[in-house]
């Protein structure tokens, strides 16, 4: 047989068919590492996305905690006289039961139904009145609602109204939730000067600060822990 006419060897073969399994395994390993490299990086954006939702949802309501109109003596004309009780106390954190509750002035036109709407003329009369309720010439309508945050069975549920209303899910795949109150030392004090989570007087709190820690159900990331701090508008009593 002429030699410039032979083929591969048996030797010459499993060379090339080694080093093409090794071509082929690196690529393999990038194509994963690329591949795990996007889950985690999507796990860890959609945790950070439900935490930007819940978060500042809480605190543009907490911002508005305490507004109820434009005179501070109302005459509650609710069905249940409700809003006199939830008026003196606009904001409350059980922290046995990992629950928040919010009386809060509505924000913009999106909210659901109003728990309250105070009607006033800002001179002389204010008046609450349970649900939504249309202002009479010469006034002006301030929808209040009454919000609950409640964290159960690795959830952050929200529902509205007064009693114990129908909680909805907000977050899912939630580890932790705690609320912390910025509380100034004396009456006249602006800024806070130390947090708890039971205050003694709701007149001293200045600023409430939310925790929020998610995890990842697939277990691809560590779990997350996002705080914020939002600062109270209104003076409460």
């Amino acid at each position: 047989m002429n030699r410039h006419s032979r083929g591969f060897g048996l030797i010459e073969l499993m060379i090339a068919l080694v080093l093409s399994l090794i071509v082929i395994l690196g690529v393999v390993q990038i194509f994963i590492a690329a591949k795990n490299t996007y889950v985690s990086q999507n796990a860890a954006a959609v945790m950070q996305e439900d935490a930007r939702f819940a978060l500042s949802k809480m605190v543009q309501e907490i911002r508005m905690v305490g507004m109820f109109g434009c005179l501070a003596t109302i005459i509650d004309a609710s069905t249940d006289n409700s809003f006199a009780v939830s008026q003196t106390t606009p904001i409350r954190w059980d922290n046995a039961n990992r629950r928040l509750t919010l009386v809060t002035a509505d924000i913009g036109s999106g909210g659901s139904l109003p728990t309250w709407t105070v009607v006033s003329d800002c001179r002389t009369s204010a008046t609450a009145y349970s649900n939504a309720r249309l202002p009479a010439t010469g006034q002006m309508a301030f929808p209040i609602r009454r919000l609950i945050y409640s964290f159960n069975n690795n959830q952050l549920m929200l529902g509205s109204g007064t009693g114990n209303p129908t909680l909805y899910v907000l977050v899912d795949h939630v580890r932790a939730f705690d609320v912390m109150f910025g509380v100034a030392g004396s009456a006249t004090d602006i800024a806070a000067s130390s947090y708890t989570s039971n205050p003694a007087d709701p007149a001293l709190i200045r600023s409430v600060r939310l925790s929020l820690t998610l995890f990842d159900p697939r277990d691809t990331v560590r779990e997350q822990t996002f705080n914020v701090v939002a600062a109270l508008r209104n003076r409460l009593l």
